[in-house]
């Protein structure tokens, strides 16, 4: 047993799943996945627990949404809320030790009731939450969770990313996700404890930024020990003094000097050495009140000019589309080996990273793409209107998903907007444009690490990188409109790719990185209903369209990379590389040397 894999108590779980918050652990956990009971509550006329009617109830497993086939339910209607009910057994515990029940991912707004009483509610569809529910618990046998999960099918002003709001999925919209749709477990924990870890790594002074937040210190003398090593190798075993119930250290490690020696460390898609760490809680006696386990990495990210920079060299982003979504669980995958597989077969096909498309996935994803090498650009799920609520609850959400994922080595980038979806009046809003100046400035200032796409497609506004979207379907008109011998201010100033300025305002970004972050996109399917931004007829020729295209693309200096749309199909959208069950529509081997083109062009 790893520090990073605590072996929990599956009995309840349908399909293996790993620790749920997997850069924090502890050694056991208790999932409550599994069979519960649900109710649909169509017009969200119910408001109380009491007030359901259970000997309606059909069962579903949690943690698949009721649209998807896994869930059992399949109901793929309009309903605006839903009831969930699970019964329970507590392990036995200390009466000085706290009971956590904590959520993956709710959608929309979730009210929860532990025994029949108030545990807490949450609002946004994609961060997680958990209420302290210790003091709702029955002194002994069977406990009861209700959530209740509101869910407007028809609401715009919230983030929704591709979920259709019409009935039947359209364009390149997809089934609504309602509800349960990451892992809920049970965490009993320690009074006093670690609450939150952060790392952030610095090459410059070869070093490691650790922060750790406790709660329920009451004033007490406590420190925390920290111990790093990579494989056999201890790194660094030290102890912090607790100040105001927070530590913030630069853990100096042995700088090896030499590069050869360096890079040994160094984390990237081509060698992702991650570093593993266990942290204690101590008290003044020495005595260990909480530990947990933890990892990170040593790499750094930024933009030096027209370039994308890892680890102190220009790096070349070779990105696939992921809308994460499969056949039968919707944005729930399977189980982990599905994340593993995708992240298997990404890299297999030539990509050294994806970007996560109108989605923020599950944490399991990002710690197998922490642990396997894959970069990762995290983008915020969109809403479609421009207002004060949506402004609301696109920031307040945004800044929960930085949070929860701003120590994985593996994201690269972060995309707070999406082709002006939700600001469609950018270009003449002056308040539409502040809005997303402010979400790029607020992105820098929570993590200031990382390059900020603020508005990837076309009409950037504030931005690290200019992100094109650009679906031309011959290559040698897309050669022509990109070639390096065109400056790039008369590029930004003339072009139009789906009709749309790249920039607005008065800055052109000329030394920014371009990147072609959607392009392709080309259908093969047998289904007359699937389309794609364009078509091939059969493999043979969607492998050279292919090949062409990434040969021409490959050859444009002025990009610092791509990303392919897209990884693999999704329900009518039929321009993947892999059908949406994962089968490569054309040989593994092919796809990667279309990809990376020949040995010495790469």
């Amino acid at each position: 047993m790893t520090a990073t894999e605590p072996q929990g108590d599956v009995s309840a779980e349908p399909l293996q799943r790993g620790y749920p918050r997997p850069q924090m652990t502890r050694p056991q956990w208790q999932p409550l996945n599994g069979t519960w009971e649900f109710v649909k509550d169509k017009d969200a006329l119910i408001s109380r627990p009491t007030d359901v009617d259970w000997s309606q109830c059909i069962p579903i497993t949690v943690p698949f949404a009721p649209e998807t086939k896994l869930s059992g339910v399949r109901d793929t209607s309009f309903y605006s809320a839903c009831w969930y009910r699970r019964r329970f057994q507590i392990a036995p515990r200390t009466e000085a030790q706290r009971v956590f029940i904590r959520f993956g991912a709710v959608d929309y707004h979730a009210t929860v009731w532990v025994n029949g009483m108030f545990a807490g509610i949450h609002q946004g569809g994609y961060t997680p939450f958990s209420f302290d529910v210790t003091d709702f618990l029955l002194p002994q046998g069977e406990q009861t969770v209700v959530v209740r999960a509101f869910d407007d099918p028809h609401d715009l002003a919230k983030p929704r990313g591709k979920q259709d709001w019409q009935l039947e999925p359209h364009s390149i919209w997809y089934p609504r996700t309602t509800g349960i749709w990451q892992t809920v477990w049970l965490e009993v924990v320690p009074a006093t404890r670690i609450e939150r870890i952060t790392w952030t790594p610095s090459l410059l002074s070869w070093a490691l930024n650790f922060g750790v937040w406790v709660t329920g210190s009451g004033n007490q003398d406590l420190r925390v020990e920290l111990t790093l090593h990579c494989g056999k190798r201890l790194l660094a075993k030290d102890v912090y003094t607790v100040v105001a119930d927070e530590v913030h250290r630069r853990v100096a490690l042995s700088d090896p000097g030499i590069d050869d020696f360096r890079n040994e460390l160094l984390w990237s898609p081509e060698s992702p050495k991650l570093i593993e760490g266990e942290v204690r809680l101590l008290d003044a006696a020495g005595n260990v009140l909480d530990e947990v386990g933890t990892y990170t990495a040593l790499r750094s990210i930024g933009i030096e000019g027209d370039r994308f920079i890892l680890n102190g060299r220009p790096y070349t982003l070779r990105l696939v589309l992921d809308q994460g979504y499969w056949p039968d669980g919707g944005m729930t995958a399977p189980d982990d080996e599905s994340f593993k597989q995708d992240i298997e077969l990404t890299k297999a096909m030539g990509f050294n990273g994806v970007r996560k498309h109108q989605k923020l996935e599950d944490p399991r994803y990002l710690y197998w793409a922490d642990r396997m090498g894959l970069l990762v650009w995290g983008e915020m799920p969109s809403a479609y209107r421009f207002t004060e609520t949506a402004v609301e609850r696109v920031t307040r959400e945004w800044i929960e998903a930085i949070r929860r994922d701003y120590s994985h080595p593996c994201i690269v980038a972060w995309v707070p907007i999406n082709e002006s979806w939700g600001v469609p009046n950018l270009p003449d809003n002056v308040i539409e444009r502040h809005y997303v100046e402010g979400l790029y400035h607020l992105t820098k200032t929570v993590d200031g690490t990382r390059p900020v796409v603020g508005n990837d497609g076309w009409e950037s506004v504030a931005t690290d990188i200019i992100g094109i979207h650009d679906y031309e379907a011959a290559a040698e008109r897309l050669a022509h409109r990109y070639k390096a011998d065109r400056l790039l201010p008369h590029l930004l100033k003339k072009e139009r790719p789906g009709g749309r300025r790249l920039v607005v305002g008065e800055e052109q970004n000329a030394d920014h990185p371009v990147v072609l972050s959607e392009f392709g996109g080309m259908a093969f399917s047998d289904d007359p209903k699937s389309w794609g931004y364009s078509s091939t007829r059969s493999a043979s020729e969607l492998e050279r369209q292919y090949a062409q295209l990434l040969s021409v693309v490959r050859s444009l200096g002025m990009l610092t990379g791509f990303c392919y749309t897209q990884f693999a199909d999704t329900y009518q959208e039929a321009n993947g590389l892999l059908y949406a069950d994962r089968r490569p529509k054309v040989p593994l081997d092919r796809i990667r040397t279309a990809t990376l083109g020949p040995p010495w062009d790469r």
